[in-house]
């Protein structure tokens, strides 16, 4: 039995209405934040995935007394101590937009997730989706073709799943419920169809939640129509695109953006064929959102 007051470690599975649920090895406990925590922004005192010291009070509730150091963050949602994402689209309904895939795959290679999955759900819709995006499996990112009302093309993405701690993002309406609800029947989510006048998904999931599977961890998220990328340096924004990285530093100009400077080794890869020209211009409009709010910042300073 524990004592009121007795501290011990646990990991937050989910926050909502300003109370945090930690997993320990005494169960589900619900949490307050200690005052100092709270005093923080968000995304600095406790998310979804951290792991806590808590001290427990009265009627089975608790206290977070500290948040331990974290392995990585992911920006939004802010879920900690991910180790990979599955970064989820839809063949259709809503059609795949590449603007908005890079501008997660910024999003999640920015948060330092070690390894990120593209899955495109609803095959069903659109079989021949098979070869979309073998563009970026090419840059490294392993490529699931799913349908969450087929268990039988679930298999590639279930093998990547066991043991790992996995965040599932992705724009509103391509079916991540859905997906969960296929992985983990006892577990359902709510689910919403998309609209038919903007083509877009309806937010069904409305916090983050680490859910038990195959001893790990999965976690549905708020799906998303836009990314906005607070925290992020134009300087930064290269590093984040893979095929770029060998380029980096080779180019005339230490302070490059490889946009108009002569001498750029990233223009150079892309007249060459070694970089898409439609990554390069999802870069380059990223880029220039960056650079735009910096100067915001910078005359508000």
């Amino acid at each position: 039995m524990v004592k009121q007051d007795e501290c011990q470690m646990g990991r937050v599975i989910k926050a909502y209405n300003s109370f945090f649920y930690v997993s320990t090895e005494h169960g589900i406990i619900s949490c307050k934040l200690r005052g100092m925590l709270k005093a923080k922004k968000r995304e600095a005192a406790v998310v979804p995935g951290d792991f806590v010291r808590l001290s427990l009070r009265e009627a089975g509730c608790g206290v977070i007394e500290e948040r331990l150091s974290r392995k990585t963050i992911l920006k939004r949602p802010a879920v900690a101590n991910i180790m990979q994402v599955v970064l989820t689209f839809a063949a259709a309904e809503p059609a795949l937009s590449r603007i908005l895939l890079d501008r997660f795959l910024v999003l999640a290679e920015w948060s330092g997730i070690p390894r990120i999955i593209l899955c495109i759900n609803k095959l069903d819709l659109l079989p021949d989706s098979k070869g979309f995006l073998e563009d970026y499996q090419v840059l490294g990112y392993p490529l699931c073709y799913v349908s969450a009302k087929t268990p039988d093309t679930l298999e590639s993405l279930q093998a990547e799943l066991a043991e790992e701690v996995t965040v599932f993002a992705g724009p509103s309406g391509v079916g991540k419920s859905s997906l969960m609800n296929a992985l983990l029947p006892s577990a359902q989510r709510a689910t919403g169809m998309v609209s038919e006048k903007i083509k877009r998904g309806r937010h069904t999931t409305r916090a983050a939640e680490l859910i038990p599977y195959q001893n790990g961890f999965l976690v549905d998220t708020p799906g998303f129509s836009s990314i906005a990328f607070e925290g992020i340096e134009p300087s930064d924004l290269a590093a984040c695109f893979p095929e770029f990285r060998e380029f980096i530093g080779g180019c005339r100009f230490s302070t490059c953006t490889h946009t108009h400077e002569p001498s750029c080794r990233i223009k150079e890869a892309v007249e060459r064929g070694m970089i898409s020209r439609e990554r390069y211009d999802s870069y380059t409009t990223i880029l220039q959102e960056l650079q735009e709010t910096s100067a915001k910042r910078w005359r508000k300073e």
